[in-house]
């Protein structure tokens, strides 16, 4: 199986937590990884030979000018996909994120059947990824899981965290199940049983994923969130003014 993408903050959990034996790509370097751009259609194809299963992290992980996301999210993205069609394996497992629907209200629960709100081109990249997922998979049979990630790190830091956080050992169960289940094509929320959360994991069940872990074990343990005043999920990401050059 492959993992593009290893190197970041998702890649790293998830490369010491599948148990799996795994093929790690990245632009950057990481402990085990072979050096890999996923803008280039060849060598993507290349590095799945032989491959079953294709986890795809690689992008810009924030917001950014367009003509980087343009590059590194939709390009990178389609040749992902292309290549593993190319190559007939099975399965590919997308890394989208929250931020598809990040202009929702903090009130509003939601879950994947409601329509987009992204909340930057970030998020309008990944709404991409989840329609070219779609496509491969009723198109030309590459299975997807789209998996929005929320907030993926050893622990929550502020309030806002305490509906997004997803534990490193409830992101490993939930990729493994995206992995595994017999879906065509699937949309989850990727994000622990936590008790403030706005997703409904109802999906991500039907894979088999059974989430662990709470935020809640941290709320009285968690900074502010500088982000909560403006109600939207989505958080700064969803600020008018922000502003692409400084981020």
């Amino acid at each position: 199986m492959a993992v593009t993408g290893a190197a970041g903050g998702v890649g790293s959990i998830l490369a010491g937590g599948l148990g799996r034996d795994l093929r790690l790509l990245d632009v950057l370097p990481g402990p085990g990884c072979e050096m890999h751009d996923v803008r280039d259609l060849g060598a993507t194809e290349k590095a799945f030979a032989g491959v079953d299963a294709v986890i795809h992290l690689g992008a810009i992980p924030r917001e950014a000018p367009f003509e980087e996301i343009l590059d590194h999210n939709l390009r990178g993205t389609y040749n992902v996909f292309e290549a593993a069609r190319r190559q007939g394996v099975r399965r590919v497992v997308f890394a989208s994120t929250n931020h598809v629907t990040g202009m929702y209200p903090r009130s509003e629960r939601i879950g994947p059947e409601d329509p987009i709100r992204p909340d930057t081109h970030y998020g309008v990249s990944k709404a991409f990824g989840e329609a070219l997922a779609r496509l491969y998979a009723e198109k030309w049979g590459v299975s997807a899981v789209c998996i929005r990630i929320g907030t993926c790190i050893e622990r929550p830091l502020d309030k806002r965290h305490l509906s997004t956080w997803l534990s490193p050992r409830d992101a490993a169960a939930l990729f493994n199940a995206a992995l595994d289940a017999p879906v065509r094509f699937s949309i989850v929320y990727g994000v622990s049983a936590n008790r403030r959360g706005w997703w409904d994991l109802a999906s991500a069940r039907a894979l088999g994923y059974e989430p662990r872990d709470d935020a809640e074990t941290f709320a009285d343990q968690v900074a502010d969130d500088p982000s909560e005043p403006a109600g939207t999920q989505g958080g700064p990401f969803t600020e008018p003014d922000l502003a692409l050059e400084r981020i």
